[in-house]
């Protein structure tokens, strides 16, 4: 029987795309696929992203038989087997945002994907790029995977696509950055919507509606996950948030004392390191106020 990957999941069909070698896909078209009611009997729901065997059926459609087992499972949004997560933020229009890059950097790092940052419109950098080359060496000093593009200019985009080989990889970050376009260069032919900029609001409009795999070649598959810019810490315990800060790490272990918030503690060498300038302050004072928010909808709910 032969092999795909769900490349989408819309109205009860599962959209497979045939496989002839690990996640080197066919020439040939998605086979539109129900799921085989003992699946369903087992509480097994597909993914998108969800490696299966699948049984041609008549009329050129099909039936997943089996899900092979999974790497990954995001449930918001639900896709399988994602290995890279690729936060894209503007340079400008809209600006810069830190803390709701470092709100998406906790999401990723508790799901325990790996962060590839990407700085997008480097071509509207009205600095000679000093706030790029900022952002760009706060976050590798940290230890994170960093990468400019210019959508306009075609700058980086080669580099992104052969990073993006060999795996599922999921694109998230504010709206309005340039995900469509920058989808667009990467996948010659893909034509993907593209929103307006709203100057008045700084944010764009969402065009993206459903989760779906696009094959950009090379065994690479990417999906445009609208559900990942809805963020709140429900899901993730106050305890955990400091381990979501990875530059705290080498410091958390010698803290005085044992679960040590990092907040106000004696002998907490996480203060330490950043009045000692070792911490970032923005990245400090994105970990108070998430700290802060958590314990404050933990109490309502």
């Amino acid at each position: 029987m032969p092999e795909g990957i769900i490349v989408k999941a819309l109205s009860g069909y599962y959209y497979v795309k045939p496989l002839r070698e690990g996640l080197i896909a066919t020439e040939e078209h998605s086979v539109q696929c129900r799921g085989r009611g003992i699946l369903k009997k087992k509480g097994i729901a597909p993914l998108v992203g969800d490696r299966v065997i699948y049984i041609l059926t008549e009329h050129g459609e099909g039936m997943v038989d089996e899900l092979l087992p999974r790497e990954s499972e995001l449930i918001r949004p639900p896709v399988a087997n994602v290995k890279l997560a690729v936060l894209l933020f503007s340079v400008r229009e809209p600006d810069m945002n830190l803390n709701l890059l470092d709100k998406f950097l906790v999401h990723i790092e508790h799901s325990g994907l790996e962060p590839l940052i990407v700085l997008t419109k480097q071509d509207l950098a009205d600095d000679d790029g000093e706030a790029t080359r900022y952002v760009k060496e706060l976050y590798e000093d940290i230890g994170y995977e960093v990468m400019v593009t210019s959508s306009l200019t075609g700058a980086g985009s080669d580099e992104l696509r052969q990073r993006l080989t060999g795996g599922i990889s999921v694109f998230a970050g504010q709206s309005g950055v340039g995900k469509s376009t920058l989808l667009n260069r990467i996948v010659p032919g893909l034509n993907l919507e593209t929103g307006e900029i709203s100057l008045r609001l700084g944010r764009g409009r969402h065009t993206t509606r459903h989760v779906e795999l696009m094959d950009i070649g090379g065994g690479g598959f990417v999906a445009d996950t609208p559900g990942f810019s809805q963020l709140d810490f429900l899901e993730l315990g106050v305890e955990e948030l400091s381990t979501c800060f990875r530059e705290f790490a080498q410091y958390a272990s010698d803290c005085k004392f044992r679960g040590c918030s990092h907040q106000h503690e004696p002998g907490c060498r996480v203060i330490e390191a950043w009045k000692a300038g070792e911490i970032a302050d923005s990245r400090y004072d994105h970990y108070k106020l998430f700290f802060n928010e958590m314990k404050d909808k933990k109490r309502r709910y």
